[in-house]
Parts: C-alpha cells; sequence; structure tokens
C-alpha cells in the first residue's frame, strides 16, 4: 500500500478501535527528542533530509524533498524519522514522500507509529495502524510503541484497552506484550498498583513468567511498598518457582526489604535463597550494604556480609572500608579486625582509610595497649596513623597512663616530617603536664620552640600553672621558655 502512487497519508477517515475513547489530543509531552545536529555519524543523505523537515515550510517541504534527487532507501528512511521526532508534521510529509518511491519498512511504519505516539498525536498514530494492518506490518512491537506513548502521557487506560483491541488487528497479545504494557504503567511514577491492576486480571488468561514479577517487584521497590513486594514474591514462588533466571526479581524485592528497614526478614530470605541456589550478585549485596551504612545498621550488615562472603563473592576495598567504617562507628572492634584480617585473603589491601578508622575507633574506646600494638602495625605496613589522629592518640594515651607509647607516637612524626605537627605537640606538653614530668617537659618545650612548632597560648597558661606550682625554680623555668617562645 505504501508503495502505491495513489496513496495518500493517512489512510482513512478517523476510526478509533474498539473501547478507545476519543479524547483532546493532550499537550505534547515536555520530553527532548534527538535530532540530527546533536547526533553524531548522521550520514550527509540523511542531514540533507533532516535540514529540509527542520527548516522548509510545511507547504514547500514534499517539492523540496524531490529537489535534492535522493533516492530514499529502507536505512536512510528509518534513519531520518528516527532524527525527526521534533517536528512529527515535517516527519509525516517525508513519510508519505518517501512512500511514494518505494515501500516502507516494518521497522519505518514502527517508528512513524512511535514518533506520533510520543508528540501526543493520538489519531493520526491510529491511522497509521489501521494502514498497517492490511499491509501484514503490524507486530506486538507496534502496541508496545503505543503502550510506552499512552504512559508517558498518563493515559494508563488507553494503554491498557490498546492490549485488549490487539486481536483486533490480527495480533494474538502474549507475556511479552503483557510484560511490555506492565513495564511501560511502572515506568511512571507511583502507577504499579495501576500495573497490578492489570495484572490480576490478565494473568488468568496469560500465564506471567518471573519477567512479569520483576517487574512488579521493581515498581514496589521504587514506591518502597513492602507489603505489596511480599505479597508479589510470594505468588512468583507459587507460580514460577525458584531460578537463578529471575535474579532481577529477587534484587529488587530483597532491597524493598533492606531499604524498609526489614533486613532481617532479608537476611531470612537469603538464607532460604542460598539453599535454592538463587543467591543475588554481588551488586545486590553492594548496594545492600550501602542501605545498611546510611541507616548505621551494623547489626544486619555483619550476617548480611558473612551470606555474601561465604557464598564466595568477593568484595572489593571500597566494600571494605565502607563496612568497617560502620562497625567502627558503632565501635564493634572486634568485627573490624575479622574483616581487617580477612582482606588479603580476597585480594583487597587495606589502605590509610581501614588503617586509621579502627585506630580512631581504639582511640575513641580508650583501648590503651590496643592504641599500642596496632600503631607498631601501621608503622610495619607504611600507613601511618593521620595527624589528627595522633593528636587523639596521644591525649588518650596520657589518659590511660601510656606516656611512653605518646612519646613514640611524637618522636615518629618529628622524624619523619609529618605536617601539620601542632595539635599533636600541643597535646603532649598538656599530657606531660598533667603527669608533672617537667624536666620532660621542659625538653619537650624547647625542641618544639628550635623546631618552630606552634604552642598554643592554652597550652602556655597549662604549662605554667604547672612550672609555677613548683616554686621559683619552676617559675624560672616557664619564663625562661616564655621569652625564648617570644623571640622564636
Amino acid at each position: 500500500m505504501a508503495g502505491n502512487p495513489n496513496h495518500r497519508y493517512p489512510v482513512a477517515p478517523v476510526q478509533h478501535p474498539p473501547h478507545i475513547i476519543p479524547q483532546n489530543p493532550p499537550p505534547k509531552p515536555s520530553q527532548k527528542f534527538p535530532n540530527y545536529l546533536e547526533t553524531p555519524d548522521v550520514s550527509p543523505r540523511a542531514r540533507t533530509l533532516c535540514e529540509i523537515l527542520a527548516k522548509i515550510p510545511p507547504q514547500e517541504i514534499e517539492a523540496a524533498l524531490s529537489s535534492t534527487g535522493i533516492q530514499p532507501t529502507p536505512d536512510l528512511e528509518a534513519e531520518v524519522i528516527k532524527l525527526s521526532y521534533s517536528c512529527p508534521s515535517a516527519a509525516i510529509k517525508f513519510f508519505r514522500w518517501a512512500g511514494l518511491l518505494q515501500k516502507h519498512t516494518v521497522l519505518s511504519w514502527n517508528l512513524m507509529v512511535d514518533l506520533l505516539g510520543k508528540n501526543g498525536m493520538i489519531e493520526p498514530m491510529w491511522d497509521a495502524i489501521r494502514a498497517m494492518k492490511p499491509e501484514g506490518v503490524l507486530s506486538t512491537a507496534t502496541f508496545v510503541s503505543v503502550f510506552g506513548s499512552y504512559c508517558t502521557l498518563g493515559r494508563f487506560n488507553d494503554a491498557i484497552m490498546t492490549f485488549d483491541v490487539m486481536e483486533k488487528y490480527g495480533i494474538q497479545p502474549d507475556v511479552v506484550a503483557v510484560n511490555s504494557l506492565l513495564s511501560a504503567i511502572c515506568r511512571e511514577e507511583n502507577q504499579t498498583l495501576k500495573a497490578l491492576e492489570f495484572f490480576e486480571r490478565i494473568k488468568t488468561k496469560i500465564p506471567p513468567d518471573g519477567d512479569s514479577f520483576a517487574i512488579l517487584l521493581e515498581g514496589w521497590e521504587k514506591e518502597g511498598n513492602v507489603a505489596k513486594a511480599k505479597n508479589t514474591f510470594g505468588e512468583m514462588v507459587i507460580r514460577v518457582g525458584w531460578s537463578p533466571q529471575n535474579m532481577s526479581a529477587y534484587d529488587a524485592f530483597l532491597t524493598t526489604l533492606v531499604r524498609g528497614a526489614l533486613a532481617g526478614d532479608a537476611i531470612k530470605f537469603l538464607q532460604v535463597m542460598k539453599g535454592k541456589n538463587c543467591l543475588p550478585g554481588l551488586k545486590f549485596f553492594s548496594n545492600a550494604l550501602d542501605i545498611l551504612i546510611k541507616q548505621n545498621d551494623s547489626v544486619h550488615a555483619i550476617p548480611l556480609w558473612d551470606i555474601m562472603v561465604g557464598s564466595g563473592l568477593i568484595p572489593n576495598l571500597i566494600m571494605y572500608n565502607a563496612m568497617i567504617g560502620l562497625l567502627c562507628n558503632n565501635n564493634d572492634v572486634d568485627n573490624a579486625f575479622r574483616l581487617l584480617d580477612g582482606m588479603v585473603f580476597h585480594g583487597a589491601f587495606p589502605d590509610s582509610l581501614t588503617y586509621n578508622m579502627i585506630f580512631q575507633c581504639l582511640i575513641k574506646n580508650n583501648k590503651v595497649r590496643g592504641v599500642c600494638k596496632f600503631f607498631a602495625e601501621m608503622i610495619k605496613n607504611e600507613w601511618p596513623p593521620t595527624p589528627s589522629n595522633c593528636a587523639a592518640a596521644i591525649s588518650m594515651l596520657f589518659r590511660g597512663d601510656d606516656p611512653e607509647t605518646a612519646f613514640e607516637i611524637w618522636d615518629y612524626m618529628v622524624k619523619n616530617r609529618v605536617t601539620p605537627i601542632d595539635d599533636t605537640s600541643n597535646a603532649l606538653l598538656i599530657g606531660t603536664c598533667n603527669m608533672g614530668r617537667l624536666s620532660e617537659l621542659r625538653k619537650f618545650a624547647e625542641n618544639m620552640i628550635d623546631r618552630r612548632i606552634k604552642i598554643y597560648e592554652s597550652t602556655m597558661e597549662k604549662m605554667k600553672d604547672t612550672f609555677y606550682k613548683q616554686g621559683r625554680s619552676g617559675r624560672d623555668t616557664y619564663d625562661d621558655l616564655s621569652r625564648k617562645l617570644k623571640s622564636s
């Protein structure tokens, strides 16, 4: 029909398919379509034709196209239509012109249906579909495009009624069509319930498959509807059983549980799934752990981690650091060390962040012996503490009656020229003051003055009180230090 020189588009008076109620054309969807100026690798002939469609007045388009001497080919026609969504009226004229010179392909017809639908031109879209029927070029893909166009326009009932009239156009609806409509509905915000209504009606006629449930579960995940996700998942297990091929459905369901603060339930399901050889992949575990970390939920993160590692999945350094950070934030030093010890066996080597998070946790929990031992390990592995951790460690070690390790940390910083060192140095002076070790206090203060390390006013006041309590000799010592500091 398209090759008939007497054929003019559209092909027939407007006749809506059964059950499709005519509506006033809605405004064009607010979406940006690709055009020939922004798309790379546009062929020269397509660019020429697209420029005519974009720039020539409508009444002159067909003459301008003919004047180019370009003979449309199937590939060229499809390329031009793909790049002309933003000028649908001109695209119709191009399609008519091309149809006079060659027979339209299935692809070109489907592209035109999609172009018209995406631009809210519903009546011309149906005219095109009716023209396709006698040509024998209608397919499920045609109607999938219509589903998407209606759903983008918010006309979900029309999308569903389109599914219902597929048979009248010679296309037998199947599970692919069902899933395509479910997907089109669920892509829109907060419409999974509408998709479920269609699903409940059609499932007795066309048995759903794993993809059907995956689409619904991904919709519930997006909407955070835990109750509906549980119901859908339960029905899925009954209808289609367990299969590793349904992993996207499992991922969506488990993620909904974790995000809905039901990580305990997710872990129970994971244990069942492990027995069914249907554990999800690393992507799920990574996303789930990220959610639990944001929720500061180390209680459920630990068993989730153990299931992941126990199933043979190998976490990377980023995942290890995130998990260790969560454990340290919850003062779970034992599990943090357990993960640290297991890292190298999975090819994830700890870095400065790994060590410093654990070191900071030991400091925060006043683990004096742990800080001493771990500091030595950090130096041995060439991942020293950060300056801020050094300062915090020195203050804690003085409170914990281990000044020798505090002195060791400061000596390390000086010898290795770790900067900034001001906070650490002042912490050392204050700690030495509190212990009343005046000879060492004087030695450290003089060393710091010589190195031009900044001694804070509050530290000087603390030193003054400490020295002045020792009588005249102490006052003389402090005054001498004060003069050296002012002249340095």
